[in-house]
């Protein structure tokens, strides 16, 4: 078996090798020109390349670009900023002539994205579809067509619809006249793959020390040991073209924390947002076709803008917000993204991630000036949640209202960190929500970022989320006691609706053997109390009921128990009332009989088959709900004594 493997593995390295060989493809300089006739795409410049290779990879039905979808998660606005940038700039519009810096807190997924889009590149250009070509021996890879004399470019552009721009560089030029006596067929072009790990279509800058980094890191350097070899510096073959900007031509260009660069970098930013080109010492401008793309923090941000000498590329700069995703669904993708190549064995309960995510969310939200309004039902809200007496235009008008909701908060990364930090500790065995939320407050004390105002509120916070918990831990338990609740809350479900129709439209119902039998109006009112109805709005609201019904049987659809959220809470405590001595029994008796033992014994059963719990955490789930059930009736007890003594 294992000699299986191997085999299957050495044939897949083999084929690797070969498919690497075939991309080592070399060919005349006339050949690549009627290449480029054929196929006009072949001499696509940066961003127009960028944009091919996301839109390569398709839209979903519901309008996510794929090449995005599975990596990034609640930023669905600030990707379709960056398609949009690509697209316009694909079409040779004045975007293409900026940086487009990515701006927010910490691990907000800047670097993913200018990740992804140079990966993303690196499989574009190694498939047929995103074939790239370049000058052979060209130190940055330049478009072949920039062979082709000014005077014939017009002509080529109206006949064969071939745009055609930029300068041979130094190089080439040198080449040309030197090696070629200006014969520009004698050029041969090859095959070219963006790679970052060798320095082709990829370039990325980090700012250090001003006082040791150089900007030969940007635009090259003279190449002392050949200036004895070709007698002056002005030589371009004793020039080395390999600074960071001259070796992303054809690609993209990584500034890392752009704005902390000295400001003798940032110049060389002025010419090349602008007007395409950089400039080394003894030489003419250099064409550079480049998408640039940065990040900075806020920090940095507010002090370039503050500062009257950098108006000049200010202006030069598009600039997008990447705030922390608002969420909770994202969220919580975005840690099982991060877990889901690690080797723990350990199991993480459920509801785990996602109490670890209303945490992080809660803390990038800001307070509404609604008092019916709390942080919970926000973020409910914001998740695409119903919430009574709020709709979508709602969210709309708070997301306008509240522009800097997750600019600040719990990063991903400190999430991420706490995690990882209690899936190591020995004594845990199974990851539990409780156990989580300790971790997180525990860890706020140890947080530099953090100041004390910032604890104080996210301590605050991890314990209304330890309340919500309580509530998704009855929940699990109600549904795993209650073998048939689901099928008991259809049934309650269709029974109300049958009402419902018979009170409206004001017709006799009948029971199963064709007796008539009046509309159960005390069932009714015991659903419709629990959303809050008065009986005075009984009717408008069971007229609503009934007008969704035939708008979703228009529709083709059916009205059931879950279309509708307020109705299925409702109906969810109805039958969980009916229950309730079940469960407590189930979660408090300590000593349980023969009976008793059985049904607890199938609770855990179905908790572990049915909702994803381990035997350890079912058992603590039981327990901690039975803990939940004693305290408040300790507190309901505590509520009578203070009323019977007043």
């Amino acid at each position: 078996m294992s000699e299986n493997k191997g085999k299957n593995l050495a044939d897949s390295m083999r084929d690797h090798r070969d498919a690497m060989k075939s991309l080592k493809e070399v060919m005349p300089f006339s050949e690549y020109l009627d290449r480029v006739v054929e196929n006009p795409r072949l001499a696509a410049l940066a961003h127009e390349r960028v944009y091919n290779m996301i839109i390569s990879h398709g839209v979903d039905e519901s309008g996510q670009y794929n090449f995005f979808k599975d990596e990034l998660f609640g930023l669905d606005d600030q990707i379709q900023t960056v398609v949009d940038y690509f697209h316009s700039s694909a079409k040779r519009m004045d975007t293409r002539k900026r940086i487009f810096l990515l701006h927010g807190p910490v691990s907000s997924a800047k670097s993913t994205l200018v990740d992804m889009i140079k990966r993303g590149m690196e499989e574009y250009t190694s498939a047929d579809e995103g074939a790239l070509y370049g000058i052979r021996g060209c130190p940055i890879h330049e478009e072949p067509l920039h062979l082709v004399p000014h005077n014939m470019r017009k002509e080529i552009m109206d006949k064969y619809g071939v745009y055609v721009e930029g300068e041979l560089c130094p190089h080439c030029r040198y080449r040309l006249q030197t090696e070629y006596k200006g014969d520009h067929e004698k050029f041969e072009v090859e095959r070219i793959v963006i790679s970052e790990s060798t320095r082709t279509g990829i370039g990325t800058f980090l700012p250090s020390d001003p006082k040791s980094q150089d900007i030969s890191e940007l635009i090259g350097s003279i190449n002392f040991s050949k200036i004895g070899e070709y007698g002056s510096e002005s030589n371009p073959l004793a020039y080395t073209f390999d600074g960071e900007l001259e070796i992303s031509n054809r690609g993209i260009m990584e500034f890392i924390e752009m704005l902390k660069s000295d400001e003798k970098f940032l110049y060389v930013l002025l010419t090349l947002s602008q007007e395409q080109v950089i400039k080394a010492p003894r030489f003419p401008r250099i064409y550079i076709d480049v998408a640039v793309l940065a990040h900075t923090n806020e920090a940095e941000y507010r002090k370039f803008v503050s500062d009257p000498r950098s108006e000049a590329l200010q202006d030069r700069i598009i600039k997008i917000d990447f705030p922390y995703n608002l969420y909770l669904a994202e969220e919580v993708k975005i840690y099982e993204k991060l877990l889901k190549n690690t080797t723990t064995s350990k199991h993480i309960s459920p509801h785990t991630l996602e109490v670890a995510s209303m945490v992080a969310v809660l803390t990038r939200l800001e307070d509404e000036d609604n008092p019916k309004l709390d942080l919970i039902k926000k973020m409910r809200l914001y998740n695409g949640e119903a919430v009574e007496n709020f709709t979508r235009g709602d969210v709309r008008q708070m997301r306008e209202s509240n522009p800097r909701e997750g600019m600040e908060g719990m990063s991903p990364r400190y999430v991420s960190n706490t995690i990882s930090k209690a899936l190591i500790q020995d004594d845990i065995q199974c990851l539990s929500p409780p156990r989580l939320l300790k971790f997180l407050r525990d860890n706020l004390r140890h947080h530099t970022k953090f100041n004390d105002e910032e604890r104080k509120r996210y301590t605050e916070l991890i314990s209304t989320v330890h309340g919500e918990y309580e509530n998704m831990a009855e929940d699990s338990v109600k549904r795993a006691v209650v073998v048939s609740l689901e099928e008991n809350c259809n049934e309650l479900f269709q029974t109300y609706i049958t009402n419902v129709e018979a009170y409206v439209n004001k017709v006799q119902m009948e029971d199963e053997f064709g007796n008539e039998v009046p509309v159960d109006e005390k069932l009714m009112r015991a659903i419709e109390m629990r959303m809050n109805i008065p009986d005075n709005g009984k009717e408008a609201y069971r007229r609503q009921i009934l007008a969704k019904v035939g708008t979703m049987t228009v529709k083709g659809k059916d009205f059931t128990y879950d279309s509708d959220a307020p109705l299925r809470k409702a109906i969810d405590e109805l039958i969980y009332e009916e229950n309730k001595s079940h469960i407590r029994a189930i979660t408090t008796v300590r000593n349980p009989g023969k009976d008793l033992q059985k049904r607890i014994d199938d609770t855990m059963k179905r908790l572990m088959e049915e909702q994803g719990y381990c035997e350890q955490c079912a058992r603590e789930l039981l327990s901690f709900v039975g803990a939940v059930f004693s305290r408040r009736s300790d507190d309901d007890q505590e509520e009578e004594e203070e009323e019977d003594s007043s």
